[in-house]
């Protein structure tokens, strides 16, 4: 029986909103749910900016009460996202991974969106021909990202990401460092997004398909079908 190919997911590792002082962090529908599509298919490495624990935004632990998926997730899977790899510790490792996937939530906003490791190792994955995701605000840690030639990852290409009227809707939008809409057009990229707020919007672009976005929560749901998709090209 073969090895599963590999696959990288990455978590924020900000714990507070510095606005308000409150907690922050991933979002947990963002990761439940691509993670349940593709690990039958995948063997999943969980990393973050400092490893270790990652932050679990607990809002996102309240609004997904009646989600059948994330209560059993946290219950039985709390393990994934506790005990993650440093983020610095795949550089050069790209070779080894079908792809690379951004977990959302406001703290990517705050740290991954100017890490220059992370920055450093979605441009390997990116150059490699491996899968480059995320969903939400996930997309911070893409928008910034420059390519050995100098130019946006992004310019040019079908993006998605939460829209400015999202967040302005969940009322966090005087708390960001940047609205990620404006931030995915002003670097080069073709920003699309679903016809109304809170709309699925998944969108699969790049080289040979294999940069993959999703708009906000209810587009994580369906991601990981794409992920899987954009993998096997």
């Amino acid at each position: 029986m073969y090895p599963k190919p590999k696959f990288v997911f990455v978590l924020s590792s900000q714990s507070i909103l510095p606005s308000r002082g409150t907690p922050t962090g991933w979002y947990l529908p963002e990761f439940v749910h691509p993670y349940n599509k593709l690990v039958p298919v995948f063997d999943i490495i969980v990393s973050s900016p400092a490893g270790g624990e990652a932050p679990l935004d607990p809002y996102s632990v309240e609004a997904t009460r009646q989600d059948p998926e994330c209560v059993a997730f946290l219950k039985e899977k709390s393990h994934v996202w506790k005990d993650t790899v440093k983020l610095e510790t795949l550089l050069g490792k790209a070779s080894e991974f079908a792809g690379i996937f951004y977990v959302g939530g406001h703290g990517p906003m705050f740290d991954l969106a100017n890490d220059e490791t992370s920055h450093a190792v979605v441009r390997e994955f990116y150059e490699c021909g491996k899968v480059v995701s995320a969903v939400c605000h996930g997309p911070a840690a893409l928008a910034n990202v420059k390519l050995s030639d100098g130019n946006y990852m992004i310019t040019g290409q079908n993006i998605t990401g939460l829209s400015n009227a999202e967040e302005e809707a969940m009322q966090f939008t005087s708390d960001m460092p940047f609205l990620l809409e404006t931030e995915l057009r002003n670097n080069g990229g073709i920003y699309e997004k679903a016809e109304n707020p809170f709309g699925v919007k998944v969108i699969t672009s790049g080289r040979n398909g294999k940069l993959v976005t999703g708009q906000n929560p209810p587009s994580a749901a369906v991601i990981g079908e794409s992920l899987i998709k954009a993998a096997m090209v």
